[in-house]
């Protein structure tokens, strides 16, 4: 794939069926035309009320945060390593920061998938995350062996377990088990 003056252009194999390719370019074509936006602004316009973390009591957070993840899902998107964060820690990241950004949301002519990793960014902070909890041992040290001489933070169980509750692609009927 390379880009050029703002156009993607793909190498296309030359063993893959024309009807593969043909989807493929529709889907890009698709992503090209689709309009992006603010999750944020999107859940406010659906009637979700969306109120600063420090207005919310406790029990009411957490009924807000899982109304929002579910919401999420329902536009397709899905949130990702969530288990270091606290309720309200995830909601204000969310709140204050990931709802802000803009995207690509889902619609008629155009379906994806959106996967919020919240330690995906690559930043040193987001790895020590998951070194820190959850990668595995065998995965700390392949870490090792390809960044030699790095310090990996000791490992420490996750603080919270939401991540197996979160709604998945395909699950969102099933969501909301919290």
């Amino acid at each position: 794939m390379a880009k050029i003056n703002n156009e993607f252009f793909f190498d296309e194999s030359g063993d893959c069926p024309a009807e593969i390719q043909e989807q493929f370019q529709k889907n890009i074509d698709a992503f090209e035309q689709a309009t992006w936006s603010q999750p944020f602004q999107i859940l406010v316009e659906s009637g979700i009320s969306l109120p600063a973390p420090d207005v919310l009591a406790e029990t009411e957070l957490h009924a807000k945060l899982w109304e929002v993840i579910n919401a999420l899902a329902l536009m397709g998107a899905y949130l990702e390593h969530t288990d270091h964060l606290s309720d309200r820690e995830l909601y204000s990241l969310l709140w204050g920061d990931v709802l802000l950004e803009e995207t690509v949301i889902q619609s008629p002519s155009f379906t994806l998938d959106c996967h919020i990793d919240l330690i995906g960014s690559g930043s040193q902070e987001d790895n020590d995350i998951y070194l820190k909890y959850y990668a595995d041992e065998n995965d700390r040290t392949l870490w090792l062996k390809e960044y030699p001489g790095e310090v990996v933070p000791d490992h420490e169980p996750l603080p919270f377990n939401r991540d197996r509750q979160l709604p998945k692609p395909g699950r969102e009927e099933k969501s909301g088990m919290h």
